[in-house]
């Protein structure tokens, strides 16, 4: 099962050629990485950040074709791999007619807060987050 998010491409993500400015596609990467923890896992960042969080600690993207202002892109994810702390991330963005403007890979890895929020370290995902995780793996 793949997690998927519509989003139009505004002015606010264009640059002055009209196209995606390429941090933009990367905001958007994270918004989807939020809207799958919140709506799929149920495990919203505004809760989640309170002890714990997911950051990324490894990005591999490629750029395979520009988005224009007024598109609108179909975001996918899915799990390619799920470690006892980690899962690693597939995605793509395409536009309209199915073409693939952006790919890659994201490895999040899940991580608990010290009370001082100074210190993290990896922490297990537990049964309930790995069976709704597990939802979403696909075997390439």
């Amino acid at each position: 099962m793949e997690f998927i998010k519509q989003e139009k491409i505004r002015f606010q993500h264009v640059d002055y050629a009209g196209i995606v400015f390429y941090p933009r596609f990367l905001e958007m990467l994270n918004g989807l990485v939020e809207d799958w923890f919140e709506e799929a896992l149920d495990r919203p960042f505004s809760k989640m950040h309170e002890t714990n969080g997911i950051p990324t600690v490894d990005l591999k993207v490629q750029f395979k074709k520009a988005a224009r202002l007024g598109e609108i892109l179909t975001k996918k994810l899915w799990v390619k791999n799920l470690g006892s702390a980690s899962i690693l991330c597939g995605f793509s963005f395409e536009d309209q007619q199915e073409k693939i403007c952006l790919e890659g890979e994201v490895t999040l890895v899940n991580v608990a807060f010290q009370e001082n929020k100074t210190d993290i370290k990896a922490e297990p995902f537990n049964e309930e987050m790995i069976s709704k995780i597990s939802n979403f793996i696909q075997n390439d």
